[in-house]
């Protein structure tokens, strides 16, 4: 676990592991994200390879205010997920910050080759094309599948 200040600003830190379930689910509905399953969030977090977390220090104690981590195989494949900061704490470089960990993760472990990609939500885009992100299309399009929402899973589960 390390520990730092972010530059601009002594009252955060960046502590380098996932958050626990109900921080991580906190996050993404705070920020507006789509929720996910405590099942899911049990099973996804400690497979996480890399986890970054934005936490603030304020007069009422300690908040984590933001997170992203990154997901795969560890060699081929790498895809940045659950960038949120809290509304109240955005504006201030923490996506910067988050991101720049990020990145230097992906320097430091990916082979050559690796395949890192994300998907970006309204303008969050313009965040992620600093770290050098570019769009996919038109030689690739991202796509998606809900089962949930499909109806492809049966009452059994």
């Amino acid at each position: 676990m390390k520990h730092d200040a972010c530059d601009d600003e002594e009252a955060y830190r960046l502590v380098l592991e996932p958050p626990d379930i109900e921080t991580y689910m906190r996050l993404r509905r705070e920020a507006g994200m789509n929720p996910r399953s405590t099942a899911g969030a049990e099973r996804g977090l400690p497979g996480s390879l890399f986890a970054v977390q934005v936490v603030h220090e304020g007069a009422q104690g300690s908040e984590t205010v933001g997170m992203g981590r990154v997901v795969g195989d560890g060699g081929c494949f790498y895809q940045v997920v659950d960038i949120a900061v809290q509304p109240a704490h955005q504006g201030r470089g923490l996506g910067k910050r988050i991101m720049g960990e990020i990145r230097a993760y992906i320097l430091r472990e990916a082979p050559d080759n690796a395949f890192v990609s994300l998907l970006a939500d309204g303008e969050a885009h313009r965040l992620y094309a600093q770290f050098g992100f570019e769009p996919t299309a038109p030689h690739a399009i991202g796509m998606a599948w809900y089962p949930d929402r499909a109806g492809h899973r049966s009452a059994e589960g």
